[in-house]
């Protein structure tokens, strides 16, 4: 992929005006590709083709959308080792976890397939004599997908999936980060049977092409996941239009550690949750908040956990935490550790750059001890391999401390303890929680979705993401005198 890279734009690849480099994040020096960026006369074919496609769309028969998704979501499951490389490649997760977030990308569209046979109305009688009610679900037209770099193609796909399902059209943009696996998703969406102008890729700067996207008006919705900043923006913008928004933000994830936990699981989940992909997750559990009872032999264990992790680079086998994906990223995260020691805590391992055999992006996953909930580092996200522990007194104390923050996206809590347990399910503000498993990891067919600053909207995935993606009407029928 080291040729130029074009835009999908009305059933057409077209260069841009102006083109990125895209470089691995493990390896500098490895160029992965010139990808285009579109320009504001381009984004306007773009909706201008997407009128017209998305009405053949939506008057096409189920079989024709449940087929064209069940070939998406297979090739990408047939491609995962293939796609799931150059993913990696491009992000800087491990082989692993690229691999199985495409593998997990074809799950998405698959599911979605068998939604599109699901769409069941519903039906009443009036209390009107002689009139029937029917209630069904319509598309809502045109769908604007704004994803992020964290994952490439997972949360792109959650989105562009159901849109298609149920009868929309699709103008994505991507992260510039990650263009390469946008261009290879559009490439296997290019070759099913879509009318024209149905999906388009329109690769550009957030601040250009995405900004003028979400101000249109010709846009009925708008899904977009990253940060609080970008979102409020988008919100301000749609507003004016009236036009449909769901917005996944930012998050400040805890995971509560009870005195009657079991240490292996509650060190596993720590690991797990803090340090995988890099800590690069909306689900990273960035705040470990401890009981003092067990805190000194939890500590050692994650300290030694997060010691002997392989940082590597993200192609190479045993890696087990690749590289952070920019530069940008990697100074604000060392930043951050920095910051984390200024306010008091005890840097304890980690949380600096690292050299390997290539240039690139690395360092080394850090655990913070001695933090209060209420210093910087545990009130914003960090989105870094960055682990600060805050110690409490009491199970109530860590419930406490867990809802003490602005956002509300997963929760966890590692028990022996099925009061406690239910009872922290039932009361901790979020809108995922895990119990005696990692904050980060969640299923497909089930809503996805978090309170406060983390979500404004409806909920994504399974059968909840069809009260974003479709419009309700109820029509009225009057049955006539009878003969």
């Amino acid at each position: 992929m080291t040729e130029l890279q074009k835009n999908y734009i009305a059933g057409e690849w077209l260069a841009g005006a102006d083109t990125i480099e895209n470089l691995n994040p493990s390896e500098l020096a490895d160029v992965i590709g010139h990808f285009a960026q579109a320009d504001n006369a381009q984004l306007e074919r773009a909706l201008d083709a997407a009128e017209a496609a998305q009405r053949e769309w939506a008057a096409a028969g189920l079989e024709r959308r449940y087929s064209v998704l069940m070939a998406i979501g297979n090739e990408l499951i047939d491609r995962a080792d293939e796609l799931g490389r150059l993913l990696s490649r491009e992000e800087g997760k491990p082989l692993a976890e690229g691999r199985g977030e495409v593998y997990r990308s074809g799950q998405f569209f698959t599911y979605f397939a068998a939604e599109v046979l699901r769409q069941i109305g519903d039906n009443a009688d009036s209390v009107r004599d002689g009139i029937e009610i029917d209630v069904r679900r319509e598309p809502v037209g045109i769908v604007a997908i704004i994803s992020p770099w964290n994952f490439p193609l997972a949360t792109a796909v959650w989105k562009i999936a159901p849109a298609l399902a149920f009868g929309n059209a699709v103008v994505w943009k991507p992260a510039n980060l990650v263009p390469a696996s946008a261009v290879a998703l559009a490439e296997i969406m290019a070759r099913q049977d879509l009318p024209a102008g149905l999906f388009n890729l329109v690769m550009g700067a957030g601040g250009e092409v995405g900004q003028a996207l979400v101000e249109s008006p010709r846009v009925n919705a708008i899904s977009f996941t990253g940060s609080v900043p970008v979102g409020r923006g988008i919100a301000q913008s749609a507003v004016g239009n009236f036009t449909k928004i769901q917005l996944e933000m930012g998050s400040k994830n805890a995971l509560a550690i009870m005195d009657d936990a079991d240490l292996d699981v509650a060190v596993a989940c720590a690991l797990n949750g803090a340090f995988g992909g890099t800590g690069q997750k909306c689900t990273a559990s960035s705040r470990l908040v401890v009981h003092r009872q067990i805190h000194d032999a939890f500590v050692d264990r994650l300290v030694a956990g997060a010691s002997d992790m392989v940082v590597g680079h993200a192609l190479e086998a045993g890696t087990q935490m690749g590289p952070v994906v920019s530069d940008v990223q990697l100074e604000q995260n060392l930043a951050n550790v920095a910051l984390a020691q200024q306010e008091g805590g005890e840097l304890l391992c980690g949380g600096e750059r690292v050299d390997r055999a290539t240039e690139g992006y690395f360092m080394s996953p850090a655990v913070v001890a001695g933090t209060r909930n209420d210093w910087q580092v545990n009130r914003e996200e960090l989105f870094a391999p960055i682990a600060c522990v805050i110690p409490v007194d009491s199970y109530d104390e860590a419930l406490a401390t867990v809802n003490d923050t602005r956002f509300g996206l997963t929760a966890g809590i590692v028990t022996g303890s099925l009061a406690r347990a239910t009872h922290f399910r039932r009361n901790v503000r979020t809108g995922c929680v895990m119990v005696n498993l990692p904050t980060a990891g969640t299923d497909y067919h089930v809503p996805f979705g978090g309170r406060g600053e983390s979500s404004y909207g409806p909920r994504e995935q399974g059968q909840y993401a069809r009260e974003f993606y479709t419009t309700v009407k109820t029509a009225y029928i009057a049955s006539g005198e009878p003969a």
